[in-house]
């Protein structure tokens, strides 16, 4: 393959930080390099096969979480409540899809931003862009924007608690099916939907009952009270990624060991690219974005490159268009797809190109025109005669003001609320929880899934 975890280094780049202290970040990438794996390749291998299922159409792909990990918004309870509400839509899409679903979150290592410019006004004054706390601060003055690659090392730092907790969580009994009328959060409780979901955990738990009678409990089927939930984020920075990358003992290959898996963005998918030379080399299961701006052509030469032996669960396309775009655009890249026998999965992210700003000056998202992407994602791979995979959404288990609409009826005026993210605005868990019965009614009409 003539590659190595560094000859991106001998492509263009696009997105990186300028540090200022080559001598320190050389010391901060030794230092990381030496760190345990904050996963394994078996790991990654498990979801590799796991995906493999969902391009076939024999399982469902949920991937959430948010847009970017903050440090000082860091804690158990907020890991919790992603974890929760990951579990609340992925029971919803099993119910109405009756497949499993694959759960990957957008956790662990979502620290980096690609942004649309380097530099950031405000009040006359311009300063070098936040591009996550992996790289520099949110706070507006010119110290916090220098870039730091110390931050590296606390963002691993996170990033392999968060891994802990993930784990305790899914092993612990959280994840026990027989508590599933308890993973509502205190907010969704007394809704419309919260009933909903109430009702449907009763369904389970008669069914749990029933098959308890048949001899079939925790004991004897573990699935029943635990699951698993893999990470992701977008692999960006890149002396981070090659860091974390290494050689897997016992089967050979190399791994990206930051995540299970990873995703090239829609800015930094350039063919001749240093992103695209490294992921063509790591063997996890990766993803790319992909919006209305790429051609056939190009797409199939994308998943050439990326997945070169052709082999399912190793490759996502997830789909960033927005909901004026993908009835224009989708269909043509579904037929070149289709036509050369690639596999891939199809994802669906309805956030990114619905995003727009407010009358109250925030950049926010409507959720009806989530829902409507959504909505023809579905249509039209039924229509194709294909499968439409996943879905790939920014959200949060908290109860945050950011996106407008949604049962909650939030409004431009009401986004000042609890308007809490560090980038772009993300679904709140009532609002995730909401489009979760929204898809699987689609799913049910559809009988597609």
């Amino acid at each position: 393959m003539n590659w190595s975890k560094e000859s991106w280094k001998k492509k263009p780049i696009k997105q990186q930080p300028t540090y200022q202290d080559i001598k320190e970040l050389s010391i901060i990438e030794k230092e990381l390099s030496n760190l345990p794996p904050l996963v394994f390749a078996g790991e990654t291998r498990n979801l590799k096969k796991e995906l493999a299922k969902v391009c076939r159409g024999e399982a469902y792909l949920l991937q959430g979480g948010d847009c970017a990990e903050s440090f000082d918004q860091f804690s158990a309870n907020n890991i919790k409540d992603l974890f929760k509400i990951l579990l609340q839509m992925a029971v919803v899409l099993t119910y109405a899809g009756e497949k499993p679903v694959v759960k990957i979150g957008r956790v662990a290592g979502q620290f980096a931003k690609p942004r649309s410019s380097d530099i950031e006004s405000k009040d006359g004054l311009e300063l070098p862009s936040f591009r996550g706390d992996i790289i520099n601060s949110s706070e507006f003055n010119q110290n916090a924007r220098i870039p730091d690659p110390s931050r590296m090392i606390k963002a691993y730092n996170q990033a392999a608690v968060t891994q802990n907790l993930l784990k305790g969580f899914a092993r612990g009994g959280l994840a026990d099916l027989h508590e599933v009328t308890k993973w509502n959060l205190d907010f969704v409780k007394n809704s419309t939907l919260g009933l909903k979901y109430q009702e449907m955990a009763k369904q389970i738990e008669q069914t749990l009952k029933f098959m308890e009678s048949c001899g079939i409990n925790p004991s004897s089927s573990p699935q029943i009270a635990e699951t698993t939930l893999y990470t992701s984020h977008e692999a960006l920075l890149m002396p981070y990624e090659t860091a974390l990358t290494r050689e897997d003992s016992t089967k050979g290959g190399w791994y990206d060991c930051s995540a299970h898996f990873v995703w090239i963005g829609e800015r930094t998918r350039d063919l001749d690219g240093a992103h695209i030379e490294f992921f063509r080399g790591i063997q996890n299961p990766i993803g790319v974005k992909i919006s209305d701006k790429i051609s056939p052509d190009e797409l199939i030469k994308l998943t050439q490159v990326l997945n070169p032996t052709n082999e399912e669960g190793r490759l996502t396309l997830i789909v960033r268009m927005g909901a004026d775009k993908i009835e224009e655009n989708l269909p043509s890249l579904i037929r070149a797809i289709k036509k050369e026998g690639r596999n891939v999965i199809w994802s669906s992210d309805p956030m990114h190109g619905n995003t727009f700003n407010s009358s109250t000056n925030y950049k926010t998202r409507m959720f009806d025109k989530v829902l409507f992407e959504v909505k023809k994602f579905f249509e039209i791979h039924k229509a194709e005669g294909t499968i439409p995979g996943g879905i790939h959404l920014e959200m949060t288990g908290k109860n945050v003001t950011e996106c407008v609409g949604g049962f909650q009826d939030i409004t431009e005026e009401k986004l000042g609320e609890k308007y809490t993210t560090t980038c772009d605005p993300r679904l709140n868990a009532s609002q995730a929880l909401e489009l979760a019965f929204l898809i699987s009614d689609i799913m049910k009409k559809s009988k597609i899934g």
